[in-house]
């Protein structure tokens, strides 16, 4: 029995009523467009530490910089949703954590207005810190958020994480490069108190603040002692 034509445009009408509905609620955002910065919250929350507003920020960075490469899909939630380079269901699953929820919209709209994780800078690729792979072109810039950060064309100059360090990384370890301790191997984190192969290239971490010390000391001589040098 087919339907008369009445009845199937209003079919189709409320069809078209529920998915708009269901896209104002911002939880399942199309790939091609959709609400960016549901998009960009998405891949935060899915990619990153959750309690991490620093992981997210890092996360966020890689997103807008694939965006504005010009190498990738050209919209915010088409870079998100693109096959196989970012958390499956990224796009679909429930943020069921109100709290990181929220983190993660907050910190996207500081994204989406501008701000940028510096120690990114303009990377586009990262993976689960702790692991380690083969491939030359993976050249580490920052640890964040439970992720390790990388560019695949060095940068002349520019100084890299030891392959070591993002070995030793931990989820909630900060770790980045700097320029105060030429010549030093520290491998100066929280959850990986130990010292970095002399094969290693000169590296440094940077990790969350240490309790304020009785008297001043010297950034190098809090990180030494936080390893027990």
């Amino acid at each position: 029995m087919f339907a008369s034509p009445a009845i199937r445009r209003a079919a189709m009408c409320l069809a078209a009523a529920s998915i708009v509905s269901l896209a104002g609620c911002g939880h399942v955002p199309s790939a091609g467009g959709g609400n960016d910065r549901q998009c960009l919250a998405r891949a935060m929350y899915f990619e990153s530490v959750r309690s991490s507003d620093e992981g997210m920020l890092a996360v966020g960075t890689v997103v807008m910089n694939r965006l504005e490469s010009g190498e990738y899909p050209k919209t915010v939630c088409g870079v998100v949703g693109q096959k196989n380079q970012f958390a499956p269901g990224v796009l679909s699953k429930s943020m069921q954590e109100g709290k990181s929820r929220e983190r993660a919209e907050r910190v996207a709209s500081a994204v989406l207005s501008g701000k940028r994780h510096r120690g990114v800078g303009k990377a586009m690729f990262f993976h689960t810190a702790g692991r380690t792979y083969r491939y030359e072109n993976m050249h580490y810039v920052l640890v964040a958020g439970g992720n390790a950060f990388y560019e695949r064309k060095p940068v002349p100059g520019r100084r890299y994480i030891s392959r070591t360090v993002i070995a030793q990384a931990g989820p909630r370890d900060s770790v980045g490069t700097s320029r105060w301790t030429e010549g030093n191997q520290i491998a100066s984190v929280g959850h990986m108190p130990r010292r970095v192969t002399a094969d290693a290239p000169p590296v440094v971490v940077a990790i969350a603040p240490a309790p304020a010390p009785q008297s001043p000391e010297s950034i190098e001589a809090l990180i030494l002692a936080s390893n027990g040098w």
